[in-house]
């Protein structure tokens, strides 16, 4: 029980040795951060019929690439959602209305968040961009 009781301790000390690595031999994934973009993103789209006015209403939350960049991606919140809106509001009907056409949106606003960051702070510091609520309307 003796020799047991032992094992059992240098496979802990082992295992707190290892500290950063899990079972299967990798470390961690890194700890995210989200940012909401407050408040909703509403703002018209190109629509073909100039009778019919067309909007889109998204909740849009940012997945910071460290939550230590938090801060960081705060500071840039005005300059994060008016290149958001800009996006949403140089898209056709089709794109806003299709699920495809909401993916390619995603991406455009994801790369441009991104390259934006980049050329002010140096780092991406934008790891996604997530809709958690879309309606789109009228048009």
């Amino acid at each position: 029980m003796k020799k047991l009781s032992a094992r059992f301790l240098l496979l802990l000390s082992l295992l707190a040795g290892l500290g950063s690595i899990n079972a299967y031999g990798q470390t961690p994934p890194q700890e995210y951060a989200f940012l909401g973009l407050e408040p909703d993103i509403i703002t018209n789209y190109i629509s073909p019929s100039s009778r019919k006015l067309g909007y889109v209403r998204v909740s849009v939350e940012l997945m910071i690439e460290n939550v230590d960049m938090l801060e960081i991606a705060e500071h840039h919140m005005p300059l994060l959602r008016a290149t958001t809106i800009e996006i949403f509001g140089q898209q056709p009907e089709e794109k806003v209305k299709s699920l495809t056409g909401r993916e390619d949106i995603r991406q455009a606003i994801l790369k441009a968040l991104q390259d934006h960051m980049r050329k002010e702070t140096g780092a991406t510091i934008i790891k996604d961009v997530i809709f958690t609520k879309y309606l789109a309307q009228g048009g």
